[in-house]
């Protein structure tokens, strides 16, 4: 199943995509079904009941306030991050429009011990008139990346209509073939693909855009210092650590290793402005948005003159490409920490930013899916266990070690052939079935691991 750039890269509001950006998603998607409906002026109160991993990390996920959002009618791309939207009168303008009665505490539910059949990460939403009567009930799973999915569409998340591309893949091994049988790179066929969907202009400046939001994200987390929300207590570094390496570039006091120094920090810039919600590009989550952006900085850098492509182009080569990798990772397993674990988050974002890596410094396509098949192998198992259920540690420290072994994993397949023992589809295969196994515990729950074996008091 082909996924677009456009659903694997898009712009919401930290700390993760699936407890953030996608109940924010539902919760405006049940709006606009009220509307429809003509129903929203007969809205009284209004309850959200959030099952499983929404409920168990609601609080240090944000899951609360982004169910306000969208309750609000508020869109992760465009909202003011420094306005304060929360009100404390007991009052919520439903979709900015007609003010209710809302008591976040009575009418936000944390089912905790509940988990629906079909994903751990469930929410429903129901609307009551003055009278009490059920106005509009539905049950929305938030599945990764941001993307949702209604309780009647989730047999189906599987075999959606497909995209009308020229090029539908479904397998690492479909998409190298149709790569050699029409002469095309990966990013190449991306883009054909793209172009089907919407004119080669919005196609280029739509990726040139998340690029920028991107590196935007880097250079508020530089230089942005404090602590980070939610009762860790735990101090921004980024800004100390760029001031460091700056500073040791000035007195000469290099090392060949420095270049771990700057891919670190690219990282943590990014996933400390996640852990503090700011604005995020989904890389492929919130919780793994780290990656990606830093092994593009990495090679803009350190990188670029040993790339066939110039600035713009290189980052169109390395979104697209992948972008496609992702497509394999949604199609076969899952980008969901809350169904696979960490290694469907930064395991994921690994392998995507690897692959990018070699299609930007002219790597062969059986190199570039080399290189995602490394970063994954060295992924297995990854599990998601946030301590106070915060997108923090040890989820920022993570995100800086899958970048550098991204850097690493392209590396070793640029010097090879692209023909190892283990193909990218097998690998795929076995990260799911890993998480598949996984104790729930260990699956964006905060029930076992870090989150139970670390004090925070």
């Amino acid at each position: 199943m082909y996924y677009s750039i456009f659903e694997v890269f898009t712009v919401g509001i930290g700390p993760s995509s699936s407890h953030t950006l996608g109940p924010m998603r539902a919760a405006r998607r049940y709006l606009d079904n009220l509307r429809q409906k003509t129903a929203l002026k007969n809205v009284a109160r209004v309850e959200v009941v959030l099952y499983g991993s929404l409920a168990l990390t609601g609080v240090g996920h944000g899951t609360i306030n982004a169910v306000v959002y969208g309750l609000m009618g508020l869109d992760a791309e465009t909202m003011d991050l420094d306005r304060e939207y929360i009100q404390t009168t007991g009052k919520l303008a439903l979709g900015g429009e007609s003010e209710i009665a809302f008591d976040i505490g009575r009418d936000i539910v944390l089912a905790k011990e509940t988990f629906l059949p079909e994903h751990p990460n469930g929410m429903k939403l129901s609307a009551f008139d003055g009278q009490g009567k059920l106005i509009l009930e539905e049950t929305y799973f938030s599945i990764g990346g941001g993307t949702i999915a209604r309780a009647d569409e989730m047999s189906k998340r599987m075999e959606r209509e497909p995209f009308n591309v020229p090029y539908q893949f479904n397998t690492g091994d479909e998409l190298l073939e149709m790569c050699e049988r029409d002469n095309l790179s990966i990013s190449d066929l991306v883009l054909q693909n793209e172009e089907a969907l919407r004119s080669p202009e919005e196609v280029k400046s739509g990726i040139l855009h998340i690029a920028k939001v991107m590196h935007d994200t880097i250079n508020r987390g530089i230089k942005t210092e404090g602590v980070l929300p939610g009762g860790l207590n735990l101090k921004r570094r980024a800004s100390d650590m760029y001031k460091r390496l700056e500073q040791n570039f000035m007195d000469n006091n290099l090392d060949p290793l420095m270049l771990m120094d700057w891919i670190n920090l690219w990282a943590f810039a990014v996933s400390e402005e996640n852990a503090a919600g700011g604005r995020i590009v989904t890389a492929p989550t919130m919780g793994s948005a780290g990656v990606l952006p830093a092994v593009m900085r990495y090679y803009q850098r350190f990188a670029l003159k040993k790339s066939p492509y110039e600035m713009d182009k290189a980052n169109i080569v390395f979104l697209t490409t992948a972008s496609a990798i992702c497509s394999l990772y949604r199609t076969n397993a899952s980008i969901s920490g809350a169904e696979v674990g960490c290694q469907g988050e930064v395991g994921v974002a690994c392998s995507m930013a690897a692959a990018g890596l070699v299609a930007v410094l002219g790597g062969t396509n059986l190199q570039i899916e080399n290189a995602a098949e490394i970063a994954m192998e060295h992924n297995l198992g990854l599990t998601c266990d946030p301590i106070k259920g915060l997108v923090q540690v040890p989820c920022i420290e993570r995100n800086a070690m899958g970048a550098v072994k991204a850097v690493n994993a392209a590396r070793l397949a640029m010097r090879g052939t692209g023909k190892l023992v283990v193909s990218l589809d097998s690998i795929i295969k076995t990260m799911y079935e890993t998480g598949l196994s996984l104790c729930s515990n260990y699956k964006e729950t905060s029930l076992a691991g870090l989150a139970v074996n670390v004090p925070t008091c």
